[in-house]
């Protein structure tokens, strides 16, 4: 039998009890009963403040109620909320096609930001003194290897949590940053699908990337840290990822609390 390549993750330090305290905090926040009454109202908040989120760990900040009001024309903020609000209708596709989804999430976040002719289509970030065709060639693919692996992993090539499983696609496209633009925008995505499509938040309520947001200098540091594939930098992400998890949980619970007063 194949050996799971991310096994070995849940033996970093402290990482097993983080993961099953996430899962629990999700199972719990999930049980919420404006979800029985109020969940497509929930899920509209939920997907709103995602994207708010995403777009201000993204570097352009607006006011929620402005967002909300329809006032805010910034694209990177537009192309959050449409990828938020695709993500449902993704789920399906992502654990068959992920290259395809990717493609696609990189599409509705980017419109506007850049060239026609590059959504969709990842683009190796320069290198350092390499300027020519040689050189962009040998980088794209090399990214090309790195997401042909990530997408191995999520069509079925580990068994692990998935929430280990959503920390790895997370972190692993915020080191490539394979898009031009928004690609963060596309990441978060791609990690909230992966909570989606595994079952652990079918309906895609869990408010992760207010956790990221809330935590915002430990969310940027630890993907640094997860990018220099150092066993201690990669606990360090994924012990965010958990506790982002457990905040993005707790603000279900508010906004269901909020649904029913």
């Amino acid at each position: 039998m194949p050996t799971d390549p991310l096994a070995p993750l849940l033996s970093l330090a402290d990482i097993a009890p983080a993961v099953d305290r996430a899962r629990e905090r999700v199972d719990e926040a999930l049980r919420h009963r404006a979800l029985r009454r109020q969940g497509g109202q929930v899920a509209a908040e939920v997907s709103l403040r995602s994207a708010v989120a995403s777009s201000a760990l993204e570097g352009y900040v607006h006011e929620r109620e402005a967002v909300r009001a329809g006032t805010v024309t910034d694209p990177v903020l537009q192309g959050a909320l449409r990828v938020a609000g695709a993500l449902p209708g993704l789920a399906d596709l992502w654990p068959r096609a992920p290259r395809q989804v990717l493609a696609k999430l990189h599409t509705l976040a980017a419109r506007g930001t850049v060239p026609e002719d590059e959504l969709g289509r990842p683009i190796p970030a320069p290198e350092p003194g390499v300027d020519s065709p040689a050189g962009d060639s040998i980088a794209l693919r090399a990214l090309s290897a790195r997401l042909d692996g990530l997408a191995g992993l999520v069509v079925g090539g580990t068994s692990v949590s998935p929430l280990i499983l959503a920390a790895v696609v997370h972190g692993e496209l915020l080191a490539l940053r394979p898009f031009a633009g928004p690609s963060g925008v596309v990441a978060r995505a791609a990690a909230r699908l992966t909570l989606l499509a595994t079952g652990l938040d079918p309906r895609g309520l869990i408010a992760v990337d207010l956790g990221h947001l809330e935590r915002e200098p430990e969310y940027v540091g630890a993907a640094g840290a997860f990018a220099t594939g150092t066993s201690d930098g990669v606990r360090s992400w994924l012990r965010h990822y958990a506790t982002a998890v457990e905040i993005g949980a707790d603000q279900l619970v508010t906004i269901g609390d909020e649904a029913l007063a």
